[in-house]
């Protein structure tokens, strides 16, 4: 049996659809890797978007639908109060005004999370109505298919984006687009009419096939090696001290001079070193004391003195610290170096296979190498050290003296420090009583305050500005420097010696090795700063006050004594405002294991269950279902009289004839084996006191019988509709 044609050009479009669909999602999936956007809400969104405009519903349902959709998604992402409550209504337009406000004055800087949610979505919801124009009604893909191949290929080129999968997804999705849209031409032109067999054999499977046997070809074929070079360093340092937002645009990854911090961070995931070890690790750099409003210096000459053996001096910790001994071997990679060794906790001794001679900076607890009296980077070296646990129970206890010298050098600042900061240290740990909880109130502010995680549009603070001061009270935004600076400065009003101490996270695990160790590789984009604590009995204690970032130290309680509140202890402070994204300059790879099962995060980390996002899109989509299944007759009848109108031939009246037979036998009235076409046609126009079934079936069979095929379409299409209307009213 003959598949209606035009039964046979939806099936094509529907499928052209889903291949745009599919080619949009290429456009999003970027957005994970060089921005703070979790994309999967808006993938949701977007499916959802998609899903209604391929059935191209009344456009006042499908706004109703899609509006819904978006304040859902809003809702969940930015407010706390229930949809169905009129607060988060009024939150929610006092926010769209101030917002529009924002958009006049022209301080982009400023808009809000939400408002920028919102337009992407909006965005989002525009581009299905567009790509069901260029895809559907005009079948005009090559433009789109050509703009996603460049914008994949510029994205994978300068930004941390992988796009070799996006490259071949995009090539496959574009091949089978191009041939459906052959396919779908032909069937509008009538010069094909296929069966169901006969549009899987010979269009669908070979199509595929080709696809197939074109993407083997293409990756087992050889590729020349780069032709020339990476573009991306060369900008880089053209642009080193070029700026967008309020500050310069600086290259992430270790650098020796924070006297000016603030300004925007260019991404980079060049690995530096691999580092094996059995723990997760900051991987110490060096420490400096002296706040200048501005930034970080040392308050001590520098004094380089040498290590007989490799023998490391820092005693970060005292004796009564809980240790494990244990080794770790750095290796640099790629003809990366540094000018100071990288070191754990504890480390005690420094070894290399070549002769070198290890000296310390006391100044900095800064550790570095000589050759010959000459300062070398190692390319490789082993450390032995003392892995240290500090005991939560201890911490809380101590509060002694600390010293003179201690607080003398550990709790200076400037003297124009604003007094709004230490009024603000007050007010965070004015429940508190022992230096731990101070600390740790101090660490979790930041987590629950507005503040956000973000490495670009950071200002530098002008004359007159501190530092510390513009992030606690005027922007909110910025990355690790910032965070660790303004901790340590709130503790140091509260007299509580605290320093900045610099250095890497722990970087992402490559491999495990036989005896439990571990491969760790580190990236320029894992360069971090951190704070230590004083504490008179135990010594110098890591905390970690940057969103989104896990302390990589140590911790333990007695599990004899308050063993319901052990977990409480150990945890990192929940982040409930912002996850930097995984590829952001400061951001660890072991990150992803602090996140919630069942949850999703919104591009400021807000988190929230996925199952309401789930229910609420299966509501959604139920909803449509059941409108799609009582309305499908109405749809077919459009799709069967545009064609009508548009063909006038006798192919289309004889689709349109059976399936008002169809459509008749649903409605009741049913036609026996033993009746003929004239006899049934006759019982229907007695029954609607009509005379147009009789005269459309005299023309069938005429069609059918006689092969004559000078029909009046025009007048017969109007006659269908007249009994469609009288058989649907």
């Amino acid at each position: 049996m003959k598949l209606k044609g035009e039964k046979s050009n939806q099936i094509t479009t529907i499928l052209l659809y889903i291949s745009g669909f599919f080619l949009f999602l290429e456009w999003l999936y970027p957005l994970g890797d060089i921005t703070d956007t979790t994309v999967g809400v808006f993938v949701m969104f977007a499916t959802y978007c998609f899903f209604l405009s391929l059935f191209e519903m009344k456009w006042w349902l499908t706004l109703l639908l899609k509006g819904f959709a978006l304040m859902f998604i809003l809702n969940g992402l930015y407010f706390d109060v229930s949809l169905v409550e009129l607060q988060w209504i009024t939150n929610a337009v006092e926010e769209l005004f101030y917002n529009i406000n924002i958009l006049f004055s022209q301080e982009w800087y400023f808009l809000t999370p939400m408002f920028r949610s919102l337009l992407f979505l909006i965005l989002i919801w525009l581009m299905s109505y567009l790509l069901h124009y260029w895809f559907v009604q005009m079948k005009h893909i090559f433009l789109f298919i050509l703009l996603t191949f460049f914008y994949v290929t510029i994205i994978d080129t300068f930004t941390v984006y992988d796009g070799a999968l996006s490259v071949v997804r995009t090539f496959i999705i574009s091949f089978v687009a191009l041939g459906i849209a052959n396919l779908g031409k032909e069937i509008d032109k009538g010069s094909v009419r296929i069966t169901i067999k006969n549009s899987v054999v010979y269009w669908l499977m070979p199509l595929m096939g080709l696809v197939l046997f074109s993407s083997m070809i293409g990756y087992a074929a050889p590729k020349l090696d780069p032709q020339w070079p990476d573009p991306v360093p060369f900008i880089q340092s053209a642009a080193e001290n070029a700026g967008y937002g309020s500050g310069p645009v600086q290259k992430v990854g270790y650098g020796e001079n924070d006297s000016q911090l603030g300004g925007s961070f260019i991404q980079d995931d060049t690995p530096v070193f691999e580092a094996t070890s059995e723990e997760d690790h900051y991987w110490r750099i060096e420490t400096k004391d002296l706040y200048t409003g501005k930034g970080w210096e040392t308050s001590l000459d520098s004094t380089e003195m040498e290590s007989p053996n490799g023998m490391i001096p820092f005693a970060t910790f005292s004796n009564n610290v809980e240790l494990e001994d244990l080794e770790a071997e750095i290796e640099f990679v790629g003809g990366e170096s540094l000018p100071k060794l990288v070191y754990p906790y504890g480390a005690n001794q420094v070894t290399a296979e070549n002769d070198y001679e290890i000296f310390h900076d006391v100044s900095m607890e800064a550790v570095f190498m000589k050759e010959n009296g000459e300062d070398i980077e190692p390319d490789q070296y082993q450390i032995q050290y003392n892995h240290p646990s500090y005991d939560i129970d201890v911490l809380k206890e101590d509060d002694g003296d600390d010293g003179d010298a201690i607080q003398e050098r550990f709790t200076q600042l400037p003297d124009e420090l604003p007094e709004r900061v230490g009024e603000l240290a007050e007010e965070i740990t004015g429940s508190q009583e022992t230096r731990y909880d101070k600390a740790k109130a101090i660490e979790r502010y930041f987590s629950s305050n507005d503040y956000q995680y973000q490495t670009t549009d950071i200002p530098v603070p002008g004359d007159g500005e501190d530092y510390v001061d513009q992030f606690l009270f005027d922007t909110k935004v910025g990355y690790c420097d910032n965070f660790s600076t303004s901790m340590v400065v709130l503790l140091r009003s509260l007299d509580i010696p605290a320093r900045w101490v610099k250095g890497f996270t722990s970087g992402e695990i490559m491999d495990t090795l036989d005896d439990d160790k571990r491969i760790y590789e580190v990236k320029n984009s894992n360069a971090h700063s951190w704070v230590e604590v004083y504490f008179p009995e135990t010594g110098w204690v890591p905390f970690e006050p940057t969103q989104g970032f896990t302390n990589l130290s140590d911790f333990h309680v007695e599990l004899e004594e308050n063993n319901e509140n052990e977990q409480d202890y150990l945890e990192a402070p929940e982040n409930n405002t912002q996850e930097p994204p995984e590829s952001e300059s400061e951001e660890p790879e072991e990150e992803e294991d602090t996140l919630a099962t069942g949850s999703s995060t919104n591009d400021d980390g807000l988190t929230i269950n996925s199952w309401y996002i789930w229910i609420g899109i299966a509501v959604l989509v139920l909803i449509i279902a059941i409108v799609l299944f009582k309305r499908r007759h109405h749809v077919k009848v459009r799709i069967i009289q545009a064609k009508l109108e548009k063909q006038q031939d006798t192919a289309s009246f004889q689709d349109a004839y059976l399936y008002l037979i169809t459509l008749l036998k649903k409605q009741g009235y049913q036609r026996h084996p033993d009746q003929t076409l004239r006899e049934f046609a006759k019982e229907v126009d007695f029954n609607l006191s009509s005379q147009d079934m009789g005269e459309l079936t005299r023309h069938y069979e005429r069609t059918i019988y006689s092969g004559n095929n000078s029909l009046r379409i025009q007048e017969l299409t109007q006659l269908w509709k007249n009994l469609i209307n009288r058989i649907m009213g």
